[in-house]
């Protein structure tokens, strides 16, 4: 197995610039650079501050932070009309039970 390559710092940065400056796709600038096309993209992920999407549809972590805290407030909005609708519920049946016995 062979060890990785080890590039400098100057060189991360130049490739980055061929993409992000330049307007070079991704594979374009990997070949020109003969390295990886996986390793300029994280290169350039890591430029912009961002992950690296894995597969399609992939979202960063604070996305999915986001998406959470979302779903955390609408499972709280939905127990609480669940709770009001089984209240509600109750109340009815009572009703409904009193006004058989009549």
């Amino acid at each position: 197995m062979e060890n990785p390559q080890s590039y400098t710092h100057e060189f991360k940065a130049e490739a980055v610039k061929l993409v992000l400056n330049q307007g070079l796709s991704l594979r374009d600038a990997a070949k020109r650079l003969s390295i990886p096309k996986g390793t300029l993209t994280n290169w350039v992920s890591n430029a912009k501050g961002g992950v690296v999407a894995s597969a399609p549809g992939a979202r960063s972590v604070p996305e999915l932070e986001a998406e959470v805290r979302q779903m955390r407030r609408d499972l709280t909005e939905a127990r609480m009309e669940r709770d009001i609708l089984k209240k509600a519920m109750a109340y009815f049946a009572r009703e409904s039970l009193q006004g058989t016995r009549s």
